[in-house]
């Protein structure tokens, strides 16, 4: 579904382009490399489905949990780099897919770590598949988005980061719950993508699901997620689990900060003691 502190160091190259397979935008101080589900450009993209053929997975083969270890950090980042960004063939493209997924990887485990400032506690949830399954469907992801897991090759197909936070840097700010204790009690989700082919079979959903009971084992009571406001399938998606309109992004602030506006969608979830 093509629902998905200020970057220091912003890459304009002719030969990449934004792409809308995200289901958010991403937080910004992220990493110091811009990686948009939208481009600075055109707003309007942030709409489109990608016209990419989807592929029908077995589903009792998929699995979502915490990635352990940093070979699943990197297909992560892999696949988030893929998937926010449309290459088109040019000298030295291959070099520029990895300078974007080493910053995007350095950044996620820092904040996995605890040591990026602004986030509290972070987790990138996953989306997998074994790689014999994901090979016959699509060699290219196979090869991008591959890790080792316990002896068995397995791919990255879906992901997102579940943090737990007042707010996200330059994001719009959740208001619930309110008083002591509210930093333990609100999460965010962010970088959500799924693999172009393999959407529309439910993992978006799966992901999000997943992401929701992770976060009440946290003891997390009030879950947000930023949407760009044209970006129908997202907030679709979101809806469907259970998500609501709180607020949304002053235009000023979108015009200064250079991107489509925000809406921040609001989901509560159960106290568990």
């Amino acid at each position: 579904m093509a629902v998905l502190a200020t970057p220091p160091l912003a890459i304009s190259l002719p030969s990449i382009t934004s792409t809308a397979t995200s289901f958010n935008c991403r937080p910004q101080s992220t990493t110091s490399v811009p990686i948009r589900s939208t481009p600075r450009r055109s707003a309007a993209a942030a709409s489109q489905l990608c016209t990419h053929e989807n592929l029908t997975i077995d589903k009792s083969s998929l699995n979502v949990a915490v990635a352990n270890s940093e070979g699943e950090l990197w297909a992560a980042s892999c696949l988030r780099v893929r998937s926010f960004y449309s290459f088109q063939p040019s000298f030295g493209i291959e070099d520029h897919k990895r300078y974007l997924a080493e910053h995007e990887f350095e950044a996620l485990k820092e904040r996995v770590a605890g040591k990026r400032v602004g986030f509290g506690r972070v987790s990138c949830i996953n989306a997998t598949l074994p790689a014999s399954q994901v090979s016959g469907l699509s060699d290219d992801l196979c090869s991008a988005c591959k890790f080792s897991d316990d002896g068995e090759d397995r791919v990255v197909v879906g992901t997102l980061d579940l943090n737990r936070c007042l707010k996200l840097p330059d994001e719009i700010t959740g208001m619930k719950p309110k008083g002591i204790g509210a930093d333990f009690a609100r999460a965010y989700l962010s970088n959500v993508c799924v693999a172009k082919e393999m959407l529309r079979n439910g993992i978006g959903y799966t992901l999000v699901t997943n992401s929701k009971m992770v976060a009440e084992d946290w003891g997390v009571s009030d879950l947000y997620v930023h949407v760009a406001v044209d970006n129908e399938p997202a907030k679709n998606l979101y809806m469907k689990s259970g998500f609501v309109y709180e607020s949304d992004e002053p235009a000023r602030q979108a015009r200064f900060l250079d991107r489509p506006r925000r809406i921040l969608l609001w989901c509560g979830l159960p106290i568990t003691y």
